[in-house]
């Protein structure tokens, strides 16, 4: 007789960056069984996607589903519109930011995770080791769980809808090293903002730097690929 897997079933965003692998093995390590999703919005390279994919499978995901929202209808953004990504982040709310993505990832999750009766949602926002984007702090996501719970069927009905942000008071050096804790191969990820279609990276925009401090204030070998 087959056994059952009464496991608590999780959907988890994996954008193919090394902060949604680390979610990831998290929510593995937390007895999830973990339906892994990906948005295609438009952004500037595949290559992350292509890495979301390699994530899912080698973390242990039942399932990768890609979902398409083209973001670049509306633009706005370095990463949906033909402005130039700058090398280092200033003052204020970066051109990086791509408006309501994590909103509209979040919901896309939420819809999913009804369909499957799943409770939980896993994602892999940062508010430390960050480029200042409104949608990563934990307002934020405090706000959209609230949301959760009042505009479904599920929170409606009495099942507890759940958030989880479990990287967002990490600095990127203790990520690294929860990643590293639980064998999370970084050479499969892509943070870069312009990697190019082999996911090589640039080494200069914002993402890139902080995804070199933090390996470096970790004591870590960053195994990034640069062009």
């Amino acid at each position: 007789m087959t056994a059952v897997d009464t496991s608590p079933r999780a959907v988890v965003l994996v954008s193919g960056g090394m902060d949604s692998a680390v979610t990831l093995a998290l929510a593995r390590e937390r007895s999830f069984a973990c339906h892994a999703l990906s948005v295609a919005y438009g952004q500037r390279h595949s290559s992350e996607l292509a890495a979301a994919a390699r994530v899912a499978g080698v973390l242990g995901a039942i399932e990768h589903k890609t979902v398409a929202v083209d973001l670049r209808a509306i633009g706005g953004s370095a990463l949906t519109a033909d402005i130039e990504v700058p090398e280092q982040g200033g003052a204020g709310i970066p051109v990086t930011y791509v408006p309501a993505r994590n909103t509209i990832m979040l919901s896309i999750a939420l819809g999913w995770a009804e369909v499957l009766g799943a409770c939980d949602i896993f994602c892999g926002v940062n508010a430390v080791d960050y480029s200042g984007y409104p949608d990563c702090r934990p307002e934020f996501i405090d706000a959209f769980e609230r949301l959760a719970n009042v505009a479904t069927k599920s929170g409606v009905e009495g099942a507890r809808l759940r958030v989880h942000a479990p990287l967002i008071q990490l600095s990127k050096a203790d990520i690294a090293r929860e990643g590293a804790r639980l064998g999370v191969d970084f050479a499969l990820t892509v943070s870069c903002y312009q990697a190019d279609a082999d996911g090589r990276a640039c080494s200069h925009c914002d993402a890139c730097r902080l995804r070199a401090d933090g390996f470096a204030a970790a004591g870590l070998d960053d195994p990034t690929r640069y062009r």
